[in-house]
């Protein structure tokens, strides 16, 4: 191996700044302490070895104050705070372990060279193809990194099964698996006016945009900030055969023109996303939820609806009230016709292991029916 190498992270961490190097020689208690003082290790040693060490790792920090943080209580912001600083601080110490990738060839398969290392090559050219320099000379990257982008290959290849649209999507890596099915049945059972014309704001994988013309609706335009989101949700149509139905954009919110239907699933919680991965979670001070609002009616076709489709679990966790949320839509300039609710159905609702179990098994999804507010007729009343 050479004794340069391009740094690559499919999540946008940063690359580290202190670096030693290291193998089977390395201890979980060095290893800790590296990690400790920010130093990345590049592992040179067996690759079994490597995964051993981060489990390792893994199990002290569950230990330690990594995993020490107070179980939230519902309403409780400063406790959900803390337990997420610690999750952070956890998973980045667990990300300095580091393991070469290698080129055979100009345009070759990636492997990890190193004794016993997996056959990697799909997995990494499917996170890490629009990284530079990718097919050409060496790299670097997180173990864990590495592990959980080919436990995403394998979803992606296996796809996840739909009921509403009785067919499965395959995810991209960075797009959020679309596992919770209640919200998506919410958009499967709401009262459908028009079948003209929709748009997606923030359409990830396309599978809203799916379920619609699933429904009969003529026309869908998804829109989303993130390429490799609407190059998956185009993939999605073209697996569906619904292409002619449904395309992606790649915009900041609202694609040109008004539409009768509006649908915009935005991330249920407020905060600031770590990592690309954390941003189809976190929303940093609500900001996709207030620009969706306060640009709907503009979108809108006369007598045209936006769904806004949102977990209280933010306002459980006190992390966003349900007045702002009633302020926001009044200054928008809309009022809501309608909401319909639905209960989690997924296993951590009832995981009583779970730190956030409190909130989540109180946790409510709505599918909120939106529509501009009609001017006062003097004449009534």
């Amino acid at each position: 191996m050479s004794t340069s190498a391009t740094w690559w992270s499919a999540n946008g961490r940063p690359a580290p700044q202190k670096l030693v190097v290291v193998d089977d020689r390395l201890t979980t208690v060095q290893a800790v302490k590296y990690a400790a003082q920010g130093s990345a290790m590049l592992w040179l040693g067996d690759f079994h070895n490597a995964k051993q060490i981060l489990s390792a790792i893994d199990r002290r920090l569950a230990k330690g104050k990594g995993g020490a943080a107070a179980r939230p209580v519902v309403g409780d912001a400063q406790a959900f705070y803390r337990l997420r600083q610690a999750r952070a601080q956890r998973s980045r110490m667990m990300s300095l372990i580091l393991v070469p990738l290698a080129f055979d060839a100009p345009g070759g398969a990636a492997t990890v060279p190193l004794p016993r290392a997996p056959q990697v090559g799909p997995a990494v050219e499917y996170a890490y193809a629009q990284q530079p320099g990718f097919g050409e000379g060496n790299a670097v990257v997180s173990l864990q990194e590495l592990s959980g982008v080919q436990s995403a290959y394998q979803w992606y290849l296996t796809g996840i099964e739909i009921p509403a649209l009785k067919g499965r999507i395959h995810p991209h890596y960075g797009t959020f698996l679309p596992t919770r099915h209640e919200y998506l049945d919410l958009v499967a059972q709401a009262p459908l006016v028009n079948r003209e014309l929709a748009f997606d704001v923030g359409t990830g994988t396309g599978v809203l945009a799916a379920v619609l013309v699933h429904r009969g609706v003529r026309k869908v335009v998804g829109t989303d900030l993130q390429q490799r989101a609407v190059d998956c949700a185009n993939e999605t149509f073209a697996r569906l055969g619904v292409q002619d139905a449904a395309e992606a954009q790649l915009t900041s919110m609202f694609p040109a023109g008004r539409a009768p239907l509006i649908v915009c699933n935005p991330p249920w919680l407020p905060g600031s996303a770590a990592t690309t991965l954390d941003a189809a979670v976190y929303d940093p001070g609500s900001t996709m939820l207030l620009q969706f609002l306060k640009g709907l009616p503009d979108h809108l076709t006369d007598d045209g609806e936006g769904w806004l489709i949102l977990s209280d679990l933010a306002e459980l966790l006190g992390l966003r009230s349900r007045q702002l949320l009633m302020d926001a839509i009044d200054q928008a300039g809309l009022e809501v016709i309608d909401r319909l609710d639905t209960t989690p159905r997924h296993q951590r609702a009832s995981d009583r292991s779970d730190p956030l179990h409190a909130a989540r098994s109180r946790e409510v999804t709505s599918l909120w029916r939106l529509r501009a507010q009609r001017p006062i007729d003097a004449s009534e009343g």
